[in-house]
């Protein structure tokens, strides 16, 4: 697992450390950007509370590999209206207004603000109730999203640990075939990555990230405070 080196690119006031931003080169036209302080601490925990409140969440059922259970989180969903759909897993979620919670419209600000020329238009939230709450090994490479979607993740609460994996491959990237046994050789500090979500952090999946990587929120059996993720993306 990675010690990441994370190198530091523009922030709107450099003698604010806080909202640095840093970003970390994935290859292959994918990267990930990281500021471990975007929200004020006491902001945060006003948003926090107002979200595990005020949101509808709901634990639906979904079905993966041919089987159905209760999502192990909680969850909700925001969209301007006349989009497409969001479906996953045989879950298809009610798309709430933005108007109908008016802090996310904040939230969304805040965010917009942080990476200059973003657009989003949706919001998935999810609570984690604690350690036992999770989310599996996935990519966000629905098509709405188009090939190479800006996925931004604000967290709120307890810290929880993001973890993003290489996905496997037959072939290299220039297009030959590699033995298997040389890619047990690779480097594991290549192929995973791992970084700390804390409060009022936000977390930027750019470029071909979902096309080429994976990406989980582990079970932590210690972790008993509950988490808060508003992830925004854009759909098309």
């Amino acid at each position: 697992m990675s010690a990441l080196k994370l190198k530091t690119v523009s922030e709107a006031n450099p003698n604010d450390t806080t909202k640095k931003a840093e970003t970390v080169d994935l290859g292959n036209g994918s990267d990930v950007v990281f500021i471990q302080r975007l929200i004020p601490s006491e902001q945060s925990w006003k948003w926090f509370h107002y979200l595990d409140n005020h949101i509808p969440w709901t634990r639906p059922t979904i079905r993966v590999f041919g089987k159905s259970f209760l999502q192990p989180r909680d969850t909700c969903y925001v969209a301007t209206s006349g989009l497409t759909k969001l479906s996953y897993s045989g879950y298809q979620p009610h798309a709430y207004s933005w108007d109908d919670y008016p802090p996310l419209k904040d939230i969304l600000d805040a965010v917009h603000k942080a990476l200059p020329g973003s657009s989003f238009n949706s919001l998935l939230l999810n609570r984690y109730k604690g350690g036992n709450d999770y989310v599996g090994w996935h990519a966000d490479d629905e098509k709405l999203y188009g090939p190479t979607p800006e996925i931004a993740s604000l967290s709120l609460g307890c810290d929880r640990d993001f973890v993003l994996k290489k996905k496997p491959s037959k072939k290299s990237r220039d297009g030959s075939d590699e033995p298997a046994s040389k890619r047990l050789k690779k480097s594991v500090h290549d192929d995973q990555h791992t970084f700390r979500l804390k409060h009022g952090s936000l977390l930027v999946m750019r470029g071909y990230t979902q096309r080429d990587w994976i990406h989980s929120v582990p079970k932590r059996a210690k972790v008993e405070a509950t988490r808060i993720n508003l992830t925004f993306r854009r759909v098309f």
